[in-house]
């Protein structure tokens, strides 16, 4: 019984990988582009933001009393929000496209591939995408003294798990939606977790009740996972962290899973 299962989890494995294999097998000249603009989205916002007005901000303190740079306090949230945009593009617009208009899982479903596991290869495929961001960033990081890069290392596996949360909320999202327009709402809510998440200044800076919200978002937990990491001031609230990037990651696919095999299967 458990060899069957185990066999039964490869062959989940290898249909999952054939999803990415796909969308590697697709890519055009003009995608690498698109990548290019998407990694020098927050290199920008570093350095004009974190570098250029962190002169006139000086230093910051993190709740646990260790004073911080400017940039190396905003780097940190910087490459958190690397991680969820690589992993939202892919897995919103495209992920929509290819489910709503192309029709492109209609004639995968007529192989032995199910529904959740073209779920799996297309999370795993966003996950290339918010991987080659997040370990750029960490390179740029290390260069400009903001991190060291044995904590870059660490930190590294921390932007895998936020790209992992926010792939599968994208994805479940683009499940949900009706049309083209309602990209405008998704976009207004990225904008606004990516301003209002720890980014540019600490939670504490809000009054209590903003705060509360700041800090039960999941990129404020993504920034402060990654920032904890890279500061080197790691304490339990980080495990409060990785357990609700975790519990999202799951929820969301399976919220994703069964709405693509109702959508999918009707």
């Amino acid at each position: 019984m458990l060899t069957l299962k185990l066999a039964s989890v490869r062959a989940a494995g290898r249909r999952s990988s054939s999803v990415a294999a796909r969308n590697v097998a697709a890519l055009g000249s003009a995608y690498w582009l698109v990548m290019l603009g998407g990694f020098l989205e927050p290199v920008l916002y570093l350095f004009s933001i974190g570098v250029g007005v962190g002169r006139l901000i000086g230093d910051i303190t993190l709740p646990g009393g260790e004073v911080v740079g400017y940039a190396a306090f905003v780097a940190p949230a910087m490459l958190a929000s690397s991680a969820m945009s690589g992993a939202l593009s892919e897995t919103t617009f495209n992920f929509f496209g290819k489910m709503k208009f192309m029709r492109l899982y209609d004639g995968m479903l007529a192989t032995p591939i199910r529904p959740i596991e073209i779920a799996f290869g297309e999370l795993a495929w966003a996950m290339i995408r918010g991987n080659i961001y997040s370990a750029a960033f960490l390179v740029i990081m290390v260069a400009m003294d903001l991190t060291t890069p044995l904590r870059a290392l660490a930190a590294f596996p921390a932007t895998v798990l936020t790209g992992f949360a926010f792939g599968a909320a994208g994805m479940a999202t683009a499940t949900l939606i009706r049309s083209w327009q309602d990209f405008d709402l998704i976009g207004s809510a990225q904008f606004a977790l990516f301003l209002f998440s720890g980014t540019f200044v600490p939670a504490t800076a809000y009054p209590d009740v903003v705060r509360w919200v700041v800090e039960v978002s999941p990129l404020y937990r993504a920034v402060d996972l990654v920032r904890g990491v890279t500061t080197g001031t790691v304490g339990w609230v980080q495990v409060v962290d990785v357990l609700y990037l975790a519990a999202l990651t799951a929820v969301c696919l399976m919220v994703a899973g069964r709405r693509m095999s109702k959508l999918l299967c009707k």
